[in-house]
């Protein structure tokens, strides 16, 4: 039996591909990216409740429960959660929660995803969200390693491996 001495940036460098990013590291990476998600649903709160109060509502008064109003401001909320994330998808491959576990989303080849794929990764990781996580806990199962919005848009999440200090 022979045991490897390569470390895991080497092994990546050796056959060309990186490590899957593993169930635990995605949704870790998904409750750090809640504090910016919550942020821009703050934001358009404000503005809507600031319309609202300018359009003559008593300002104590809120946008009623399940209103077309409120529907808008619940799919602007989920449209400034998918602008953020596929932002950053497409500017640097990773979000604010996903810097800190060395996550990264590229193309099935490796390479930077296009912008109709992380469109169709936002809108799939939404649906398996709704559905009780569903689409993520699917990656303990499949062969691959991916979940419903890795294989659906064709894209991956990578774990890198750690950067050793150079001496």
């Amino acid at each position: 039996m022979k045991i490897s001495s390569v470390d895991g940036a080497e092994q990546a460098r050796i056959t060309g591909s990186q490590p899957r990013a593993l169930i635990g590291w995605r949704l870790l990476a998904l409750l750090y990216d809640l504090w910016p998600a919550v942020a821009l649903w703050m934001l358009a709160g404000t503005a809507f409740t600031l319309a609202y109060t300018i359009a003559g509502h008593d300002p104590r008064q809120n946008i009623a429960p399940f209103s077309a109003l409120q529907l808008l401001l619940w799919l602007v909320c989920w449209l400034l959660t998918g602008a953020y994330a596929v932002w950053s998808w497409r500017r640097g491959g990773q979000t604010l929660g996903m810097r800190p576990w060395r996550l990264r989303v590229t193309a099935g080849d490796g390479g930077r995803a296009g912008l109709r794929a992380l469109c169709l990764r936002y809108a799939i990781g939404t649906l398996s969200v709704l559905l009780g996580g569903l689409g993520f806990w699917w990656a303990w199962v499949d062969r691959g390693r991916l979940t419903w919005h890795d294989r659906i848009s064709g894209t991956r999440m990578v774990r890198e491996a750690k950067t050793r200090p150079s001496k």
